[in-house]
């Protein structure tokens, strides 16, 4: 499937937030699965998994982050408190719970979600997961900051994107990444990805590891470069949270796209329990 035809398969639904609109759109039919991109990602991350979990008889919502593809711009604050908010929001607008499955910082989000709203959760999938705040010296936070300033952030996340897609990159990864780059580049959006950089902070998730009831499924890239050793940050967030994990062999932050037959197989086995104990 090309990020085209995904694009093409479904009306674009507005949730109204306080300070702005959500960008998602919903397919299938059957229980709710509730997919949430990564930072600089658009909600066609999920152009593959989405077919493949409509097929085996789910329904599909998938949301763009505030500030990111066709959500606005308007929001004073980014980050996982926020996304937070936002899937809480949708999930009631929905009016039904859901299995989230969140990419990176939408992982963290994830977390304090069922934390504090357990009855709008039946389950957890974290992609690539950040649940809490990386060992980063000062100095390195600063001069990434530098870089993802809004002049220039289009292009250096152009560049840097087939870093974050170590391993095998999806089939139609120039296609993605133009669309990616495009969005970057209008400005308002170059701002908006420039703030959820300064202002994520992944320690309100953390927190809340202790208080996550529903059951989890950890699928990380062995090759995901976000993180010293992808394996042991893994298996940290699966004795965390009792968490089932699974790692996709030539995957970077993204196996979902990446490997998304991996993805897949691993994510309905694991609807099925949740779905089950719900």
């Amino acid at each position: 499937m090309t990020t085209e035809q995904y694009s093409s398969e479904a009306t674009t639904r507005y949730l109204a937030r306080p300070e702005g609109k959500i960008g998602y759109d919903v397919r299938g039919q059957g229980p709710l699965v509730l997919l949430v991109p990564g930072m600089g990602e658009l909600r066609s991350s999920y152009r593959f998994l989405t077919p493949l979990l409509v097929a085996a008889g789910y329904t599909v919502a998938t949301s763009d982050l505030r500030g990111h593809g066709d959500s606005d711009t308007t929001f004073s604050r980014y980050g996982d408190v926020e996304t937070a908010s936002d899937i809480e929001a949708l999930l009631r607008e929905l009016g039904q719970p859901a299995v989230v499955v969140g990419n990176s910082l939408a992982a963290g989000a994830a977390v304090i979600v069922d934390a504090e709203h357990p009855d709008l959760v039946d389950g957890l999938v974290l992609v690539g997961p950040f649940v809490r705040n990386p060992p980063v010296s000062g100095l390195a936070r600063a001069l990434f900051r530098v870089m993802m300033a809004p002049v220039w952030v289009a292009a250096v996340w152009k560049a840097y994107m087939p870093t974050l897609y170590a391993g095998q990159k999806p089939s139609d990864f120039v296609d993605y990444r133009a669309r990616v780059t495009a969005s970057l580049r209008r400005p308002e959006y170059a701002k908006a990805f420039s703030l959820t950089i300064r202002q994520t902070d992944h320690a309100p998730a953390e927190a809340r590891l202790a208080d996550v009831t529903a059951p989890v499924l950890v699928l990380m890239g062995a090759r995901d470069p976000d993180f010293t050793d992808p394996a042991a940050e893994a298996q940290w967030i699966g004795d965390a949270v009792r968490a089932e994990v699974v790692m996709a062999a030539d995957s970077g932050h993204y196996p979902h796209s990446q490997q998304p037959d991996v993805a897949a197989e691993a994510v309905l086995a694991f609807l099925k329990k949740a779905l089950h104990r719900a």
